[in-house]
């Protein structure tokens, strides 16, 4: 580890204080968040809560990637984004604002669409993998590419949705070969009627967003901090309108077209 990943500042001590008090949290583990590399795939409603999370928490590199640009009906939600913001990247001006939100941290954005040709040079992997990505993006195709992506460079893949009032949530851990998002969601990923699904279609209630986004960064955080997975093999369910959340395992498919292949 490099020297200055080695120890944290007085201004990353005083800023943190209060997360290094915690029970089972420790010098370590904000050491472990300050080395960490995330790539964040979609700079929208989950990408803005989750991603400040992350910042504010001390995860010292955050990259999103989003070729959108920002919508007046974006502002509902998207908790990084001003009126003034209308009309440019959601990638860049995300990353601009994580980066006035904490100067400690390092915020990248690129404009851009991941796909299974472009990864390798997005995810800047000729410099090593990053530590997690984490899927905010809104439909079955775009998250099935991630997915092959995941799974290809064997990178864990944290994936949320949110929809109208409710939220799904897993983390998947390609290099323990435990299953992928394919494994769980490969019937939908095909189902074109609800690939047709998104926020944009469907609407999305402006909490729902933050409380998946957020869920999503205190996973992360865990993951990263603390090298756990509270979430292995298990899909969390989150419905706003019944304020009920539930877990539901899931198993590897040795059928699976995406993980029980070949590369």
């Amino acid at each position: 580890m490099a020297d200055d990943l080695a120890q944290l500042s007085d201004d990353e001590l005083l800023r943190y204080a209060r997360q290094i008090l915690l029970d089972g949290w420790d010098m370590d583990a904000q050491l472990r968040l300050k080395s960490a590399r995330v790539v964040i795939i979609g700079a929208g409603g989950l990408g803005c809560p989750a991603s400040e999370t992350l910042v504010r928490a001390g995860v010292g590199y955050v990259h999103l990637i989003d070729d959108d640009a920002i919508e007046a009906s974006n502002l509902q939600r998207q908790t990084l984004f001003l009126p003034e913001d209308i009309g440019q990247s959601k990638a860049l001006t995300a990353a601009a604002m994580l980066a006035r939100i904490n100067p400690l941290i390092e915020a990248y954005g690129t404009v851009a669409r991941l796909d299974e040709d472009n990864a390798y040079e997005l995810l800047n992997l000729a410099s090593g993998k990053p530590d997690l990505l984490l899927d905010c993006t809104d439909n079955f195709a775009t998250r099935d590419v991630i997915n092959r992506v995941s799974v290809h460079y064997r990178i864990p893949l944290l994936s949320a949705s949110a929809i109208a009032m409710q939220g799904q949530l897993a983390l998947f851990e390609p290099h323990l070969d435990t299953g992928c998002y394919h494994c769980v969601f490969g019937a939908l990923v095909h189902d074109e009627v609800a690939d047709e699904r998104t926020c944009a279609n469907s609407g999305v209630l402006a909490s729902t967003t933050a409380v998946m986004g957020n869920l999503q960064a205190n996973t992360a955080l865990q993951y990263l901090g603390l090298t756990k997975n509270p979430l292995t093999n298990k899909l969390l369910i989150w419905d706003g309108r019944q304020m009920q959340q539930r877990l539901m395992g899931y198993r590897k498919d040795p059928e699976c077209p995406v993980c029980s292949s070949p590369d």
